[in-house]
């Protein structure tokens, strides 16, 4: 039961996080919006900070779950790997946009916080190891800076989509830069 009311906390913070930022974070109205009777999320985690690196483990945990290898299928042509991009950009700005959120909503806060700015970094390289892997068995040459590259437009794309244009279509977009990189 305690484990459950910690999860419904955490839950809470990231939808509290992704729809009001990190400065409507506070223990009473993660509570409040759990559902939870007051304290209870200050009973899991103490302070402020120690709900904010709760909150940044959550995330990360849910997305390697998502990006499980075992559960995503193989890619080994550019069109599968564009059609994996779009699906990714639908799941992050769909189902996941409140985790969307308040992970980039966290990278900022947290961009100068060594300490709890690290797990979300760490995170993030692990992705990028990821899609290097992707851009290698698709073919690419030179494969580090083109994954850079390449997520950097899906950060751009994905932001875009969560702040100005809900219904883009990134698909022409990955597709333009996919068989850029390949003919590069």
């Amino acid at each position: 039961m305690a484990s459950v009311t910690r999860e419904r906390a955490l839950e809470a913070a990231v939808e509290l996080l992704g729809a009001e930022g990190v400065r409507a974070l506070s223990h009473a109205r993660v509570d409040d919006r759990a559902g939870l009777p007051s304290g209870s999320t200050s009973n899991w985690f103490r302070t402020r900070r120690a709900l904010l690196a709760g909150v940044v483990d959550w995330i990360a945990e849910r997305e390697r779950a998502d990006m499980d290898p075992a559960a995503m299928p193989v890619i080994s042509g550019v069109d599968e790997l564009i059609e994996g991009l779009c699906e990714m950009a639908e799941m992050q700005t769909g189902r996941y946009a409140g985790r969307t959120r308040a992970r980039y909503a966290l990278f900022l806060e947290l961009a100068q916080d060594p300490e709890l700015g690290e797990p979300l970094r760490r995170q993030r390289r692990e992705f990028e190891r990821w899609a290097e892997r992707m851009v290698i068995a698709v073919g690419i040459a030179d494969p580090l800076p083109a994954t850079r590259a390449l997520m950097a437009l899906c950060d751009g794309l994905l932001l875009h989509r969560l702040t100005v244009d809900p219904e883009l279509d990134v698909r022409p977009a990955i597709e333009r830069a996919m068989r850029a990189l390949v003919e590069s």
